[in-house]
């Protein structure tokens, strides 16, 4: 049988004192509660840990060489306990996150400085990422939540949907499809093109629904990253589509935007996150403010 946390209690508490009037005083154990939870320990321990042949306790041998054990236990139990409670009260802890980078630079940020504000002992880790990464991560355990498209072909993965997105033909100042409220996908056809990533959702959605209309694209060129297609758009090299969400990332002089339609396609953005492991209470209260900037960004 092993010793419990009880008996650690008293006989610490005795060992310290050598009196069961003050060790029951200082712990708020009766002298024979104390009396029969050191006779258990020593039972467990299959030996004499105190001598009882002076009106005193005093330790034997065995005992001295275990008091510093018991002591470390104790306070190992407390601190245990202690850190438990500040993980579950949020004043220490980790958040991981892999979020799409519109995502990422566009609802993120004031999320993540209001969450740090609140809870700033707790330690953030943002991964920008495509999609296909976001919810590798968030499977393999590397990121708790992640933002991104829903996961094709996950069981393993939940998706809850908080905005919907929709693209948007981005051109320069003063081009003719900027005369016009909404643009038809197969005018695109008709205009130098910059591309996006190949590998990300956006990209396959705008290949996808190109060849839906039948209109090949006249591409110029790709680019990684959002800021420098807008970039390049502002040069006059071409125009693009992007997720108007990300529009807001690079809105500058020069560049202006019009939604497209025929087809009208919407782009559900959400929180994905794993069937199999719960999250965190730092990380729930994480997505509860990820829940409630989308809300306040559509509203």
């Amino acid at each position: 049988m092993n010793p419990s946390i009880r008996q650690l209690g008293a006989f610490v508490a005795v060992s310290q004192s050598c009196s069961l009037a003050e060790a029951s005083e200082r712990i708020h154990l009766s002298q024979p509660a104390i009396s029969i939870a050191l006779r258990k320990l020593e039972e467990s321990v299959g030996g004499a840990l105190f001598s009882r042949s002076t009106r005193q306790l005093t330790l034997t041998p065995e005992g001295e060489a275990f008091l510093p054990v018991a002591i470390r236990l104790l306070n190992d139990w407390s601190e245990a306990f202690e850190d438990l409670d500040e993980l579950f009260s949020k004043k220490r802890g980790k958040v991981a996150v892999a979020a799409l980078p519109t995502l990422a630079a566009g609802l993120l940020p004031g999320v993540i400085a209001t969450f740090h504000a609140r809870h700033p002992r707790i330690n953030f880790a943002l991964h920008d990422v495509l999609a296909e990464q976001v919810s590798l991560m968030v499977r393999e355990g590397r990121a708790d939540l992640g933002l991104s498209v829903p996961p094709l072909g996950a069981e393993d993965l939940a998706f809850e949907p908080v905005l919907e997105d929709r693209y948007v033909v981005v051109c320069p100042l003063g081009h003719p499809l900027l005369e016009r409220p909404r643009i038809a996908w197969r005018q695109l056809a008709d205009f130098p093109f910059i591309g996006i990533n190949r590998l990300s959702s956006s990209r396959q959605d705008i290949d996808r629904i190109m060849a839906e209309v039948g209109q090949p694209l006249d591409m110029i060129c790709d680019a990684s990253q959002i800021a420098t297609v807008g970039r390049m758009v502002a040069a006059g090299v071409g125009i693009s589509v992007l997720p108007k969400f990300s529009f807001r990332q690079i809105a500058t002089h020069g560049i202006d935007h019009r939604p497209l339609v025929s087809p009208n396609v919407g782009r559900p953005l959400g929180i994905v996150q794993s069937r199999r492991r719960a999250l965190s209470t730092a990380a729930v209260a994480l997505r509860e403010m990820i829940v409630d900037a989308a809300r306040e960004t559509t509203a």
